[in-house]
């Protein structure tokens, strides 16, 4: 069930905590040398990154992905709408997108900071009409108010600064504009009592088995434990001036879509 606040709150109204929270790997001094390290682990598993996915998720992040799509299916059929993949990867959550335009001359972005996985997103484009576009989340080189839809799917947690991500989609949107950003959770109980220890101890052993690379395994762990709990980061949201935000889990809060409207 989604957690749904519709009351039209400002970005002064609920103050949240002031505190810098990003992605923090190893080693990292700055938001500079965040985003670098980020940048450089996901450029050393891009040629496995795809098999890896399927594999570790049990290929239900297929289904969440086209879950999130099908969600936007009303706004990704406007005759005028444009639409940007935020922290695409290898495009995954962007082709889920493409598949729900049912013929509609919707234009679709997928932007990453990531070269290599750009490159491997643009190798299964197979013709699709879609813009692939190597920018940095915290510095779009696109017009304020140009969509009118922002997704991200996994990616959003590896930004340096939370805020200032959330402030680019919003001004990035068009009014009335929504955003949707799926990411991983931790979930209760004794499921989540499970997949903790698949999280943390089996995921992180087979991820450095397949891909031979160590770093990216033994991050992802961590990085969700730092990502907000859900009520914080539906704060942050509200600070940054979104309305009628919510939260819906997805597989028991293993994932979660979070939602909102400029």
């Amino acid at each position: 069930m989604a957690q749904d606040d519709k009351s039209p709150v400002g970005p002064s109204d609920r103050p949240t905590d002031q505190r810098i929270v990003g992605a923090a790997p190893a080693g990292a001094r700055d938001e500079a040398s965040a985003a670098a390290a980020v940048r450089d682990m996901f450029t050393s598993i891009a040629p496995r990154y795809d098999l890896l996915n399927h594999v570790l998720s049990l290929n239900i992040d297929r289904v969440w992905w086209n879950r999130t799509a099908r969600v936007f299916s009303e706004v990704l059929r406007r005759p005028d709408a444009q639409v940007l993949d935020l922290c695409c990867g290898t495009g995954d959550m962007t082709f889920a997108l493409h598949r729900r335009l049912n013929g509609a001359p919707t234009q679709i972005f997928g932007a990453d900071f990531s070269h290599a996985m750009l490159v491997r997103a643009e190798q299964k484009s197979a013709g699709r009409n879609i813009r692939w576009v190597e920018a940095d989340a915290l510095n779009l080189p696109f017009a304020a108010g140009q969509f009118q839809l922002v997704t991200a799917a996994f990616g959003f947690r590896n930004l340096a600064n939370y805020d200032r991500g959330l402030a680019e989609i919003y001004r990035v949107l068009a009014a009335d504009g929504e955003v949707g950003i799926l990411d991983f959770g931790e979930p209760k109980g004794l499921i989540g009592k499970l997949y903790r220890v698949y999280f943390r101890r089996v995921l992180p052993a087979i991820g450095t088995l397949i891909s031979g690379v160590h770093g990216p395994y033994a991050y992802l762990p961590a990085s969700v434990l730092r990502f907000p709990s859900p009520d914080e980061m539906l704060q942050r949201m509200r600070a940054a001036g979104f309305r009628e935000v919510t939260w819906t889990p997805y597989t028991f809060g293993i994932a979660g879509l979070y939602r909102g409207k400029k």
